[in-house]
Formats: C-alpha cells, structure tokens, sequence
C-alpha cells in the first residue's frame, strides 16, 4: 500500500512562480520581442518569464511525491537587516551618491548574520564597493554619481 504526500508550500511556490511567469510574459508581449540576434525590449522579460514558468512547474512537480517539512522558527534577524538594505540603497543612492550607500547596504546586510563580525563586515563592504564601483562605473560606464550632494565635503 503506497500513500502519496504532498508538500503545500512548494506546491505554493510552483504556483506562485507560474503565476509571475505568465503575468510579466503576457506583459512582455505588448513589447517589441525581435530575434536571438537582435533582441528587443521585450525578449529578456519574456526568456525570464519563460525561466519562471519552468522553474515553477519543476518545484510543483517535485511538491507531489514530498512530504512536507514542519515550519520551523522564523529569521528575525535576517529578515530585519536583509529586507530593509536594498530599501536604504534605493533612498540613498541618489543623496549620498553610489560608493557611500553601496558600502553601507553592505554593512547593513552582513549584519544579518550571527557570524559576522562588524571588522568583517566592514572589509567586506569595502571589497564589494570597489568591486561595484570597478564594474558599474569604470567597467560598464554608468551614469552615475559616485559621491551625491548629501556629501559636500567630498
């Protein structure tokens, strides 16, 4: 006698993911698609939705035959630095300028870890912010300010 389980939350998360793939794909299509050698505007929104669909449907196929794992304690800390550093990037970036909020997003998402210790977060901010100014500034030639004018001194 075989008795089948079934995992809900990755059962919800396939749907979830399916779910976000057809919505941002069918808004792809509004958007001028082009080839594989000359994309338009439309083709990598609908290849990651086509991605989305794919990964979904893989996580609600394996969902049928897994029992589900009890939910355990939730991560407060990491939820409480994680969540808020791309939020403080994004209100920063502009006033403080590129180099500063990098460096302190990474600061701030370190600290999610009971591991890390504040002197290694703060290597590890310097190396991601020069690591991303090298790229997105001088590598790519982005337009932006390094230092912002919340920052006069600099």
């Amino acid at each position: 006698m075989s008795t089948k389980s079934f995992d809900a939350i990755d059962a919800i998360a396939g749907v979830l993911f399916i779910g976000f793939g057809l919505f941002f794909g069918i808004q792809s299509f509004n958007l001028d698609i082009g080839t594989a050698f000359k994309m338009g505007p439309g083709y990598f929104p609908l290849v990651l939705s086509a991605i989305l669909i794919c990964l979904g449907a893989a996580i609600g196929v394996s969902a049928i035959n897994k029992a589900g794992d009890d939910v355990g304690t939730y991560a407060w800390r990491g939820m409480m630095f994680i969540l808020p550093a791309p939020v403080f990037f994004g209100l920063t970036v502009r006033g403080l300028g590129f180099v500063p909020a990098i460096f302190f997003t990474t600061i701030i998402a370190a600290m999610a870890s009971l591991k890390m210790k504040l002197p290694a977060a703060l290597w590890l901010a310097v190396a991601v912010t020069v690591f991303s100014t090298l790229v997105f500034s001088y590598g790519l030639g982005l337009p932006f300010r390094r230092f912002g004018p919340w920052l006069p001194f600099i």
